[in-house]
């Protein structure tokens, strides 16, 4: 043989063997989650494949691995998890498929959670949260003008170095053929990302929490009617994996975690809804009493400084004109008179879904306090404004963003008992659209001075 020949062969070979892992994956690596001593990390492949993530601490030490093999029956997904990490340590990791390297070309990192209490003051903490996500697909979208755009807005998110990312509904669009069947649900998220690589060193060096709006639950407003509610929720969690969802007595897209001193409950506004057009009464519910029950004894059982119920709809909006909790006021007033009487302290809330961004501040009768609610939509959806809205006495001066797509964000800073929280939100040029600062004696009871002096403390801290 000559040797051009052989240099040939062993050049077509080695293109061979780098081609292969391309081809089996489909997408990913995506963080999951993060905690002090484990991680989650999401791969979806192709066709059956060992799935390996190698990782080290970035600062050096030997290489670890964990595998796993995907299969037909679980839609071609691997959850895979480091365990036994070093607190608040940040790792260096790759993907491997079938035993071989995958180039992403980016570099890949997770960090762990410190070990922060009894230890140090709170850590410095820093997400991002949006909504309204769509993903174009011309064979499925409306003719017309493509509802999606501005892409760019993700590397904005990249550019901002966050901890993590609260994903609040409509995180994508499933379109008429998608609901009809749990196929048409998984081929949704397939497509999404495989599509669009453009979010993929976002999932990779980013964690991601999410909960679901209607769009990504099922039709245009659904309910508890949705045929495949059950499947719903299963896709979803294949797709946005979390520990835990829901409880043994009721099931349900709902769960709580913790980052640092905040405390995050993540609301499920689809599952147990009453139809819209339900008449008025007690048996017009958006979470259902088993829902609503678990997350009134979670806010009592937190001890967070700052305890932030997410949801797909607006919870405090006195303006009802569109989906909201207030149109559900049996329950609203039930879970808001509970948070004021039990004197529940660092309350803030969080959504999505209006197309639209707003900074809401109410005060509820009988709170010894005024509630927060950063609404920010959309990320690259339709942008749009409603005049009837333009008068809310409820919005704090020049937050309300319309007409183009945005993202928020979240810094919480400063010593223990002062903390602070800083709301931005930015434009898809990552261009600052405001800025509000919220110190955290503005959400808090009143502090009582113990008996015979020494520091203030909060009425309800140990």
């Amino acid at each position: 043989m000559k040797p051009w020949v052989s240099l040939f062969a062993l050049a077509a070979t080695t293109v061979i063997a780098w081609a292969q892992p391309q081809r089996l994956l489909s997408s990913g690596p995506m963080i999951a989650w993060s905690e002090m001593t484990e991680v989650a990390l999401w791969v979806q492949t192709t066709s059956p494949a060992k799935v390996t993530i190698r990782y080290r601490p970035q600062s050096g030490g030997d290489w670890q691995s964990v595998s796993q093999t995907t299969t037909e029956q679980g839609d071609h997904i691997a959850l895979l998890k480091p365990q036994r990490l070093t607190f608040g340590t940040t790792y260096d990791y790759e993907l491997w498929l079938n035993d071989q390297k995958v180039d992403r070309g980016f570099a890949m990192q997770f960090k762990s959670q410190p070990h922060w209490r009894w230890r140090t003051e709170p850590p410095t903490i820093k997400f991002g949260l949006g909504s309204c996500s769509y993903f174009n697909h011309p064979e499925f979208d409306r003719p017309g003008t493509p509802y999606g755009g501005d892409y760019e807005i993700y590397q904005g998110l990249i550019n901002q170095k966050l901890d993590f990312m609260l994903w609040l509904g409509d995180n994508d669009y499933y379109r008429e053929p998608d609901w009809m069947t749990e196929r048409g649900l998984r081929d949704r998220w397939r497509y999404q990302r495989q599509t669009y690589t453009q979010l993929a060193p976002f999932w990779a060096n980013t964690a991601h929490y999410a909960l679901w709006d209607d769009h990504d639950y099922g039709p245009n407003d659904s309910d508890r009617t949705y045929r495949l509610r059950n499947e719903a929720l299963k896709v979803f969690n294949d797709y946005w994996p979390s520990p835990v969802r829901g409880t043994l007595e009721t099931p349900g897209n709902f769960f709580r975690f913790e980052w640092g001193d905040i405390e995050f409950f993540m609301m499920d506004d689809r599952f147990h809804r009453a139809p819209n057009r339900w008449p008025a009464g007690p048996d017009k519910v958006m979470f259902g009493r088993g829902q609503l029950d678990w997350l009134k004894g979670s806010l009592l059982d937190s001890d967070a400084t700052f305890k932030i119920i997410c949801n797909g709809n607006q919870m405090i909006n006195p303006l009802t004109l569109f989906e909201a909790f207030g149109n559900f006021p049996t329950e609203q007033k039930e879970l808001f008179d509970f948070i004021a009487t039990n004197r529940i302290q660092g309350v803030m809330f969080l959504s999505g879904d209006r197309h639209a961004t707003e900074l809401l501040k109410v005060q509820w009768p009988g709170s010894a306090y005024p509630w927060y609610e950063f609404t920010s939509s959309p990320l690259n959806s339709g942008a749009g404004r409603s005049d009837r809205e333009a008068n809310n006495p409820a919005r704090v001066p020049n937050t309300w963003v319309t007409g183009k797509r945005n993202f928020g964000t979240i810094e919480v800073t400063g010593k223990r008992n002062e903390r602070v929280l800083t709301l931005r939100s930015f434009d898809k040029d990552n261009k600052e659209l405001w800025k509000h600062v919220i110190q955290e004696a503005e959400i808090e009871l009143p502090r009582t001075a113990p008996a015979g002096g020494g520091l203030l403390q909060s009425t309800t801290r140990e």
